[in-house]
């Protein structure tokens, strides 16, 4: 194979795509070029490191994408407009970078003139599929090469493979996988792998340091955070503050239990602190502010959005659609919401908005009402009634 022929590979720094680089290289023969798609997970000394590893390891080039406010802007805001968790439960932080990753990783293949783009993915989980499927629909003339999955590697193997091209690093594993991102970070590890065990406090990436409850307000500018306690912030640096804020008190836990692309079930542990609280402000605001059917056909529309996200679908046109949908039902999404944060929870006190529905001049629920009149109520009743009457009436005649 020509010396010429170049391959982009998406690189972390982490075992699998470090093995990639040697294969590729020195027994494949490519010429390779990694990048590292950067969608607010990594610190810049993190940056650095990755990018000095690339080099003792041989690419010709390695380049650092940063992503993250487009990220925001593509993606991010649209899971905060439709309040989406999936399963109720995972706000999909890793499942919504890895197809911004791979996108950019398949632009950056193109635009150097690549013949092949490669991963390290494993043929277990779900980010081999994301991957290959941006690969395709960004550059389906390029070669998709994939080492791990196709040689069905073992840990060790890879271990003992890197060795043997004179790789020294610090080989020992750590008890858990943790994939940082502004949307929250996945945390992998034994327990995730069985169906009864969750995972101990040490497992999670925040250590919990806070103990006092700590009242927070949070202002919506059309369904985007851009402040925090009276602070104006852009979006981004909105949801790295609340991070910071809300963390500490152990906030945003869980697992997330669901199916994966290839058919098989999954658990996934994860700490995203900012999601939890921003989705659940912006959707208490929301009930406020929004009719009852724009609440019930987002929540419809959102959950196909999250599922298609979740399966590598961000390119389908449908979601340019659905995004539309979804944008258009913010206008009145302004105002602020005020929370308390404590260990291991938090709850909603309540909301200020100009746009709020529960004004006390048309009535106030339960109490006392100013728009219509008993006699209105009595008339609507009775018609609203009038067709399950007339049904149990001739059910009756027919018995």
């Amino acid at each position: 194979m020509s010396e010429s022929k170049k391959v982009v590979l998406a690189f972390s720094g982490g075992l699998d795509t470090s093995f990639c680089v040697k294969y590729l290289s020195e027994d494949k023969g490519y010429e390779v070029h990694s990048v590292l798609v950067d969608t607010g997970g990594f610190s810049a000394e993190e940056l650095k490191a990755i990018e000095a590893r690339a080099y003792s390891l041989g690419v010709k080039n390695h380049a650092t994408i940063s992503k993250t406010e487009d990220y925001y802007q593509q993606c991010i805001k649209y899971l905060v407009f439709g309040n989406i968790l999936k399963n109720n439960t995972y706000p999909l932080s890793v499942s919504a970078e890895r197809i911004f990753q791979a996108i950019a990783a398949a632009e950056y293949a193109k635009e150097i003139g690549a013949q092949a783009i490669a991963h390290g993915s494993t043929g277990a989980g779900n980010d081999q599929v994301r991957f290959d499927m941006a690969f395709r629909i960004i550059m389906p003339e390029a070669e998709i090469i994939t080492p791990i999955r196709d040689l069905r590697l073992s840990r060790e193997a890879e271990i003992e493979y890197l060795k043997s091209k004179g790789v020294d690093q610090e080989w020992h594993k750590a008890a858990y996988s943790i994939n940082k991102g502004l949307w929250g970070t996945s945390v992998g590890g034994k327990e995730t792998l069985t169906s009864d065990k969750y995972l101990p406090e040490s497992a999670f990436p925040t250590q919990v340091s806070k103990t006092e409850q700590e009242r927070i307000s949070l202002t919506f500018e059309k369904g985007e955070l851009v402040g925090i306690n009276e602070v104006s912030y852009s979006p981004v640096e909105a949801i790295q503050k609340l991070s910071e804020i809300a963390a500490p008190f152990g906030i945003g836990r869980d697992i997330h239990v669901g199916d994966t692309i290839i058919g098989i079930k999954g658990r996934v542990g994860f700490e995203a602190a900012a999601p939890l609280v921003i989705i659940k402000a912006h959707h208490t605001l929301e009930k406020h502010v929004l009719s009852e059917q724009q609440l019930y056909w987002k929540e419809q529309l959102a959950n196909w959005y999250g599922s298609l996200l979740h399966k590598g679908q961000f390119m389908e046109p449908v979601m340019r659609n659905i995004e539309t949908f979804l944008a258009d039902t913010q206008n009145h999404v302004t105002g602020k919401v005020h929370l308390t944060l404590a260990p291991y929870r938090f709850y909603v006190e309540g909301i200020e908005s100009s746009f709020d529905l529960m004004s006390p001049v048309f009535g106030s629920y339960g109490e006392m009402n100013n728009a219509w009149t008993g006699d209105d109520v009595r008339g609507f009743a009775k018609v609203a009634s009038n067709q399950v009457m007339i049904y149990q009436k001739i059910s009756e005649l027919n018995q």
